[in-house]
């Protein structure tokens, strides 16, 4: 992908779906971050709609959906509705300095059955669901999980984002918004996204160590179609040792300290919850 004139085109010239949505500001002066955040919708043509609708009063600049299409609804030099009150180290109202970016994603999710409920009725399958202690909270929710489809092209777009524009960090809505704002909640591999796009932990002698970025599984085998190991979840800041062997999105691992009367547990953790100590 590239960008040219502050809209996204493939590398082949055709332009990335654009909506232009009438909820934006002025060009701004300084960008200085990226925000990340999830819809809270059912699907991203149902976001897409919304947010080119004046009545929604909100926009973005992009919105990635489950499969990792991409809609553009705002130039990336325009101010975007997409951060509210806000402030980041001393700077105030976000929309000003910030590119938004939206993931198709159902946010908190409720207990349903053998399933989980997002407000608007959906119900998704324990595979879908990851459940975690959000980090401006105290208490166990249900989140829905990002797609690695998401997730892949999320980062892409970011590193050509961050390149192009020089962004100074890449921040959560529940970073500028804490209390208010729960996205893109803990489902949301923050820590390893932002270590991908800048580089902030380098390799080291340790670099196989790890600790979990939020309350996970860890299961026999590499995917969520197998059993979840009794000591599951791990509590976020869990170290693990990475035993080298990887599969696809799953890495394998050894969990270094005694969890819940355990010690040395082996199993598969989905790597995206994981980052680098050091």
């Amino acid at each position: 992908m590239k960008i040219v004139n502050h809209r996204l085109f493939n590398d082949d010239d055709t332009p990335i779906r654009y909506r232009e949505s009438p909820n934006r500001g002025g060009k701004m002066a300084n960008i200085r971050y990226l925000v990340m955040h999830y819809t809270a919708g059912p699907s991203a043509e149902h976001s897409v709609n919304w947010l080119v609708n004046s009545s929604a009063k909100a926009s973005a600049h992009l919105v990635i959906g489950r499969d990792g299409t991409i809609t553009q609804l705002v130039p990336f030099d325009t101010v975007s509705w997409h951060a509210g009150q806000s402030e980041w180290q001393g700077v105030v109202g976000l929309n000003n300095s910030s590119i938004g970016i939206e993931l198709d994603n159902a946010g908190s999710l409720e207990k349903a059955g053998n399933g989980w409920r997002a407000w608007f009725g959906t119900v998704y399958p324990p595979d879908q669901v990851i459940e975690a202690v959000h980090k401006n909270e105290t208490y166990m929710r249900a989140w829905h999980l990002y797609t690695p489809e998401q997730l892949y092209v999320a980062l892409e777009v970011s590193a050509l984002l961050v390149n192009t524009y020089k962004l100074l960090d890449v921040l959560g809505h529940d970073d500028i918004a804490p209390g208010r704002k729960a996205d893109p909640g803990p489902a949301f591999p923050m820590e390893t996204f932002r270590s991908r796009l800048f580089g902030r932990y380098e390799d080291k002698p340790d670099a196989n160590l790890y600790e979990t970025t939020a309350n996970l599984n860890i299961r026999v085998g590499p995917g969520t179609a197998f059993q979840a190991l009794a000591i599951s979840p791990l509590p976020r800041g869990t170290r693990l040792q990475a035993t080298g062997q990887e599969n696809g999105i799953w890495k394998e691992v050894d969990v270094v300290a005694e969890v819940k009367g355990v010690s040395g547990a082996r199993g598969w953790v989905h790597r995206g919850y994981v980052r680098p100590v050091g």
